[in-house]
């Protein structure tokens, strides 16, 4: 695996201030709830006093649908999440953790053993921001690699993964930052190492076409689909995250089914609009619809 997987943290606080946003919804209309997000926000004190509607609105200033497709991607997950410890799931690792917080925002049973994966650097300053009373910190393992060095099979083992137990990985909003060659690795050691039991493989990937044919990775209607995409993906590498790597759905599919892998959701925002949003009147027009990044689930 790539020593650069996990080094920067730009986009994870990206991800964290759109929580963070979506946390000051109203309880009846709010898609996620995280409650620790504002403490890995820069300026998040300023956020709280924008609010909920005016920070979205800003949002649809950058990219109409940005706020929606990165919380319907993590309401996606953390239905995954719940879903698989509630049909037996024994272990989770959260590959690149960053500041990921499903350890303890859900409600998730204390059978279920959460192992994060990151460099030392990430989860150093992440663990000296979290309370110290934060729910269900006796149940998280951290396990810091150094790819340069150390083998991610050789420290989870270290850390207590039990390769008989059932178990959820999830790869989330990773696969575009790194090489096409460290994404094949990781999930061809997962493979050995549930061998014996059944696992869940969570993977979200950017779509080849936002390179070939951006529009299509847009709703009918969406404004300056092209610029917008060249925009995204611009800022990230402002950031010293560029998108390196994008994928087919065919590419997905022969990798993980050649790892014993079979894909039973493929999912964008299209699809997950009337799921998520529908419900509590924030239905998005189809001019506002990212397509661009696929939220798939695959069993062993």
């Amino acid at each position: 695996m790539n020593n650069s997987i996990f080094r920067k943290d730009g986009t994870a606080q990206g991800v964290a201030k759109q929580r963070l946003i979506e946390t000051l919804a109203n309880t009846g209309t709010r898609i996620i709830n995280d409650p620790y997000a504002d403490r890995f926000v820069l300026g998040a004190s300023i956020i709280k006093l924008m609010g909920f509607k005016f920070s979205v609105w800003l949002t649809k200033k950058f990219a109409p649908g940005f706020h929606e497709h990165l919380i319907s991607r993590t309401r996606f997950i953390d239905d995954l999440i719940k879903q698989s410890a509630n049909s037996g799931s024994e272990q989770y690792v959260i590959l690149g953790a960053g500041y990921d917080l499903r350890a303890h925002r859900l409600d998730l049973p204390s059978s279920l053993k959460i192992f994060e994966v990151d460099q030392l650097e990430v989860q150093t300053r992440k663990r000296s921001k979290l309370p110290k009373d934060i729910a269900n910190s006796e149940n998280v393992t951290y396990v810091s690699v150094d790819f340069n060095h150390q083998s991610l099979t050789e420290q989870l083992l270290a850390a207590g993964f039990d390769q008989n137990k059932s178990t959820v990985f999830t790869l989330e909003g990773v696969s575009q930052y790194i090489s096409k060659q460290a994404v094949i690795t990781t999930i061809q050691e997962l493979a050995a190492l549930t061998q014996k039991t059944n696992a869940t493989f969570f993977i979200s990937y950017v779509d080849e076409l936002l390179n070939t044919n951006p529009e299509a990775c847009f709703g009918k209607g969406y404004p300056k689909a092209a610029k917008r995409a060249e925009t995204i993906k611009g800022l990230s590498a402002k950031v010293g995250e560029p998108w390196i790597s994008f994928y087919t759905a065919d590419e997905i599919e022969e990798l993980l089914s050649k790892n014993g892998f079979l894909i039973t959701e493929n999912k964008t925002l299209a699809d997950l609009n009337s799921l998520y949003f529908t419900p509590v009147g924030r239905t998005l027009p189809e001019d506002q619809i990212f397509n661009l990044e696929h939220f798939v689930v695959a069993k062993s």
